[in-house]
């Protein structure tokens, strides 16, 4: 989602782009069968209150697109089984504010949103294996949520050399299910776009959905209820410069409801705004 800017995919490194369902995907699909695989990380939301520390933390500040929101830990929290992320309308007050700065993060002296971006970095990172959330998303304007994954290998490997796997991001009227790396000039993308419109758009967002990546040596397979959304052959992955491929290193997840959508008006009457996790597993095969 995130670091996408979508000029990549303007400037025709997209891959497969423009693809349209042939059919929707059902409104709640079954649970993902995930008997070949073992449990190996989960959380389910159960205790009220903060997220679990132990999992997962949270980036801060300004982040990535020029976005208006400052992300901050107060927006997300757990109740009744649930996790919830926050988005709303409110000045906060940008403590690194210096207005001789170039830089978006730091020349604007109040974010006038605030919302929250739960991360696993440097404390669950992982490789293969299959990822499950199931939530409710925001499909109104101004909404841009998003499950998705960073490669962890951030040392002299930046993105998008260290690989991005949007399994879940709503972008203008699209559900997005996107590769990215590397390419010869900038990001190169293998992505898939699915408007919610044909689904029912809002009616759609207003269930419980389950989405599921599963990922091999060989492949990514991102889907919905039981639908594939985009299948990505990893044999065509391989970084232009750095020449690793990423999908075959560690990656951690990321959780977040963005605004704003590359600056698209944000209504008032859709804010305060919330993205609801009942889960998020990890299931990987034994031995694998």
């Amino acid at each position: 989602m995130p670091i996408r800017l979508f000029i990549a995919a303007a400037a025709g490194l997209a891959l497969f782009a423009g693809m349209r369902p042939a059919y929707p995907p059902a409104a709640s699909g079954a649970a993902a069968d995930s008997t070949a695989y073992a449990l190996v990380w989960s959380d389910e939301f159960n205790n009220n209150g903060t997220p679990d520390p132990a999992k997962w933390d949270y980036e801060r500040g300004f982040i990535r697109n020029r976005e208006p929101q400052w992300y901050r830990p107060e927006n997300a929290w757990c109740k009744d089984g649930m996790l919830v992320i926050e988005a709303r309308k409110e000045k906060y007050r940008n403590p690194q504010y210096d207005a001789a700065s170039k830089d978006w993060r730091l020349n604007r002296e109040y974010a006038e949103y605030t919302s929250a971006c739960l991360i696993t970095k440097g404390k669950y990172e992982f490789r293969y294996g299959k990822v499950v959330m199931r939530a409710k998303i925001d499909v109104r304007q101004g909404m841009w949520p998003a499950f998705w994954m960073l490669g962890s290998n951030r040392g002299p490997v930046y993105w998008p050399a260290c690989g991005e796997v949007d399994i879940m991001e709503f972008y203008r009227g699209n559900l997005l299910a996107n590769l990215a790396w590397e390419g010869n000039k900038g990001a190169a993308w293998s992505e898939r776009k699915w408007p919610v419109a044909q689904w029912g758009g809002e009616r759609w967002a207003a269930d419980f959905h389950e989405w599921v990546l599963e990922w091999d040596q060989n492949k990514m397979v991102i889907s919905v209820d039981g639908q594939v959304l985009n299948t990505t052959d990893l044999a065509n992955t391989v970084n232009h410069k750095e020449g690793n491929n990423p999908f075959r290193e560690n990656f951690y997840l990321l959780l977040n409801l963005a605004l704003g959508q590359n600056g698209e008006e944000i209504p008032d009457a859709h804010i305060p705004a919330r993205m609801l996790v009942d889960y998020v597993r990890v299931y990987q095969q034994p031995g694998a």
